[in-house]
């Protein structure tokens, strides 16, 4: 396309003008360092980049957006491949990221990536977003140079650290559902529609699906991976044997409600109540309960649960509804560890179910003492 008439678009569909490619970006590697990687221009670079996180989808979501972000504005704005980007393109970078305009062509509702309407913003980022893109950014950045595509990083010239997730956790702490908003969902699953028999699968695996994730608190890429032969006795008690982060293999407890709905499941598609030595199911299966579905199907399925309880929601709790509009599966991580801690359960347990690096993170959803503080400033008032 012309370089003229440049605008926003997804990286799926995006063809960037020759001259803006990268093929001669003033930040290629010299041809005497070995290139690790075989792309020839920027946005096969970031590709090779993304595919890295494939096992993960969240986070391939995540960094493909402060790419995606980048990339466009390096054309669009600076008119330069991202191959060519200076520091001091970057500072005006995070300025732009604060108040990305001409708003009409930047920001814009949520729409399908496909939509025409489609935009990279839905409005200015707050400084903690702002700090957690360029750390993003940083990392694609890092990665070209350590694969023979750059030559250099212009944010490793950054005088200060760039400010990790220190601000942003307490924010990602805050993306669950309070208990009365859970209760809603819920009610709103055991109320599906159970007449035909597509409708008794749909409500069978939703009911299923919310379950894994409230009860086990997985990431939806580890229940996409995994397979029924994961629930499984040790010493009596009943555990999920699952690969998470760096490929570490952890043990978490299967409860008793958890129990019965796995067998549930299990039973509703003619399979034994347990998993048979040769088995091979997957833990999460397709509408006709013959093969796997992907971590993508599996965000999906939740969007849509929650944005047709919010439909349902928009007169009688329009607050609730504003909160469900956003939820996504990782949510619903969020969600359990918090009712967890809501729950008394000790804090060395949680830690463990949520498979956390460090206690701090783990003590980031407990909200109960909040709660208690905002209670009794209840008694402070004027009549």
């Amino acid at each position: 396309m012309d370089d003229t008439a440049l605008i926003p678009l997804p990286l799926e569909l995006l063809t960037s003008p020759e001259n803006l490619s990268g093929k001669s970006g003033t930040n290629r590697a010299p041809p005497f360092i070995t290139q690790q990687i075989s792309a020839t221009n920027d946005l096969q670079a970031i590709q090779c980049w993304l595919a890295e996180f494939e096992r993960s989808p969240q986070t391939q979501r995540a960094y493909r957006r402060e790419a995606e972000r980048l990339l466009l504005w390096s054309l669009i704005e600076k008119k330069k491949p991202f191959s060519s980007l200076t520091r001091d393109d970057l500072r005006d970078y995070q300025q732009f990221l604060l108040n990305p305009q001409p708003e009409a062509l930047w920001c814009g509702q949520r729409k399908p990536r496909n939509n025409l309407a489609w935009r990279p913003f839905e409005g200015p980022l707050s400084e903690d977003s702002v700090a957690q893109a360029i750390t993003i950014i940083n990392a694609l950045f890092s990665y070209q140079v350590e694969a023979g595509y750059l030559c250099g990083n212009p944010l490793g010239l950054m005088r200060r650290k760039i400010k990790q997730y220190s601000t942003t956790k307490t924010k990602v702490a805050e993306r669950f559902l309070e208990q009365a908003l859970w209760q809603t969902v819920v009610n709103y699953i055991e109320d599906l529609p159970k007449i035909t028999a597509r409708e008794q699968k749909e409500y069978e695996r939703i009911r299923y699906l919310f379950h894994l994730l409230y009860l086990l608190g997985p990431r939806v890429s580890e229940i996409a991976n995994a397979s029924m032969q994961s629930i499984k006795q040790t010493h009596g008690k009943w555990w999920w044997e699952v690969t998470g982060k760096g490929q570490k293999t952890q043990l978490i407890p299967v409860n008793d409600s958890m129990l019965r709905t796995f067998i549930r499941y299990r039973q509703f598609y003619g399979l034994t109540q347990f998993p048979q030595q040769d088995e091979e199911s997957a833990l999460f299966m397709n509408l006709n309960g013959t093969k796997s579905v992907t971590a993508n199907m599996i965000y999906r399925l939740v969007k849509k649960v929650f944005l047709d309880c919010a439909a349902q929601l928009e007169k009688s709790r329009p607050d609730f509804a504003m909160k469900l509009k956003k939820a996504s599966t990782h949510w619903m991580r969020h969600t359990s560890i918090t009712h967890q801690a809501d729950a008394g359960i000790e804090l060395r347990y949680i830690k463990r179910n949520a498979r956390h690096e460090s206690v701090e993170t783990t003590m980031l959803y407990q909200h109960a003492e909040e709660e208690k503080w905002h209670e009794a400033m209840s008694a402070h008032r004027i009549d």
